[in-house]
């Protein structure tokens, strides 16, 4: 096909089926409770609700991806705060049939949506998360499901070419995607597992397997391949600036997730009532909250944890 880089038909058909497979109604139910009258450009589903199924207390991910800032229903600080220091996160319950279900949501523009899955940008957050299987739940119409599928194998693309720059001189396909989790993990001011990156890829191994040599093919990454292993044919002094660049990368990224926990104090729409699920789910105790702890939970934070601690909340078991 003319005008059809080499490994660019591969992405694109594998990153299309995925965004389309089916996932579970209580999902797609839950998805159209939570937007109501709202009509974002489309809403992606990710993280370990995909990759897991759903449980009592599974807490689902979303990405909400608006065309403008006003499109989605909240505060003018919020607005301000999302165009500021994206994206902004809110916590949000619903019942489906017997399922009380609960979700983390980020919202990004769509212009922000293609700035973070660039390779320049300094925030490796949002093309970390989309270099992983994703659905595409809801969209608004053709060329919205266009544009968010164009920013996904944008992601995908840019994970690939940081996977040749940080992953071993040779390797298996899955040396690389893990050692790119790995780095981007440390990254990042999140408390997992030691693993967790290698217990993506493990999850889908095929997928992964498939996906990199049509990268680096249609980024214009040399290789050698041979008995399983590959080697990216690239010049040791790219390698040393890449492997600069994102040092640069690591030093931003703590700061950049301490100020969004900062943010979220003041923008975290139905933080309380996360805070209050996360802690009953992993201490037992249930934290009644009033209408005005749902308002102002950094006003009646004090009194809460004076409580829990009262109650053993913070005893080591």
């Amino acid at each position: 096909m003319k005008g059809i880089r080499p490994g660019q038909k591969e992405i694109f058909t594998l990153t299309e089926q995925e965004l389309h497979t089916p996932v579970s109604p209580l999902v797609t139910e839950f998805v159209h409770n939570l937007l109501g009258d709202a009509q974002p450009l489309g809403v992606l589903f990710y993280g370990s609700g995909l990759r897991g199924g759903i449980q009592d207390d599974t807490l689902l991910d979303f990405y909400i991806i608006v065309d403008k800032q006003a499109d989605w229903p909240r505060t003018r600080l919020s607005c301000l705060a999302n165009a500021l220091l994206p994206p902004n996160v809110e916590y949000h319950e619903c019942r489906v049939g017997e399922h009380l279900l609960r979700a983390k949501v980020a919202i990004l523009s769509l212009m922000q949506f293609r700035a973070l899955t660039r390779p320049h940008t300094l925030d490796t957050t949002v093309w970390a998360r989309f270099s992983q299987p994703v659905r595409l739940v809801w969209w608004r119409d053709s060329k919205a499901q266009e544009a968010l599928h164009a920013c996904v194998m944008r992601a995908v693309l840019t994970a690939a070419w940081w996977a040749a720059q940080l992953g071993p001189d040779s390797g298996s396909v899955l040396d690389y995607w893990n050692a790119l989790y790995r780095n981007t993990y440390r990254v990042e001011l999140r408390v997992e597992k030691a693993g967790r990156g290698q217990s993506i890829v493990d999850a889908y191994i095929q997928r992964y397997a498939q996906l990199l040599l049509p990268c680096w093919q249609m980024l214009g990454i040399p290789y050698a391949s041979q008995d399983q292993i590959v080697t990216p044919q690239i010049p040791q002094e790219q390698k040393q600036h890449a492997i600069q660049k994102w040092a640069l990368r690591a030093s931003c990224g703590r700061p950049l997730n301490i100020l969004r926990l900062l943010k979220a104090a003041y923008t975290f729409t139905g933080g309380a009532r996360y805070a209050a699920w996360k802690v009953q789910r992993h201490s037992g105790i249930e934290v009644p909250l009033s209408p005005f702890a749902e308002k102002h939970p950094l006003l009646a934070a004090p009194p809460i944890v004076w409580r829990l601690w009262q109650q053993g909340a913070f005893k080591r078991k």
